[in-house]
């Protein structure tokens, strides 16, 4: 049976949910028989259609925003691309980070033959514990697995990240904190200009519980 999504923030124009790790965020993903589509199970739930406005991996959990119709959807698809959308992620890394903030430029390649394209993070530690970090990250550029390859450039992977991380570190990382075989990045906040309103909107997903299970939150 497929849980209902949790549903974050919902006007006439927009809404949000809080996606769980392992769902797929559009048909277009190339789902296999089994696979659970968020933009699927959205629709199903609300019995509206809903248009794609931006992806998140497969693994990460948190804020997934669609337009319930394809003005405003495609008003934010552009904002996206504009990088005109603040997008706030958290992870837990192992290892010590280089700095308490520090930005990556560090281009990238969506393929080992694709060309190199300009990338930037903005990092910053929020908290520590033994040689585990809270990282929050600010994507200014949008390019794939950004934030994950950014954060292997700086020696400190995603705790549960098995395709930078490997999969023994994963593996042994994941038994230690009772996290299993979760990455532990999630998408906390995003913030942009409602395009309907023109009001100033935020949207924040709650911690998820992984994440809380190795930084309790006050």
């Amino acid at each position: 049976m497929i849980e209902p999504l949790h549903i974050i923030y919902q006007d006439e124009w927009l809404v949000a949910v809080d996606k769980p790790a392992g769902q797929l965020v559009h048909p277009a993903d190339n789902p296999k028989e089994g696979d659970q589509v968020t933009m699927k199970i959205l629709r199903d739930q609300i019995r509206q259609h809903v248009y794609n406005i931006h992806r998140i991996d497969r693994p990460t959990t948190g804020v997934l925003l669609f337009g319930t119709d394809r003005t405003t959807a495609r008003a934010l698809h552009r904002a996206f691309e504009r990088h005109e959308i603040k997008k706030t992620y958290w992870a837990i890394v192992s290892g010590t980070p280089p700095a308490d903030a520090w930005d990556c430029h560090e281009p990238l390649r969506k393929t080992d033959d694709a060309p190199e394209r300009e990338a930037y993070t903005s990092f910053r530690v929020l908290k520590n514990s033994a040689s585990l970090f809270l990282i929050e990250a600010t994507p200014h550029t949008g390019r794939t697995h950004q934030i994950r390859k950014h954060l292997l450039h700086a020696g400190i992977p995603i705790v549960g990240d098995y395709r930078y991380a490997g999969i023994g570190p994963s593996d042994k990382i994941g038994k230690q904190l009772g996290t299993g075989t979760r990455m532990l990045l999630q998408s906390r906040q995003m913030e942009f200009r409602h395009p309907a309103t023109a009001e100033q909107t935020s949207i924040t997903a709650p911690i998820d519980p992984m994440l809380a299970l190795c930084f309790p939150q006050p």
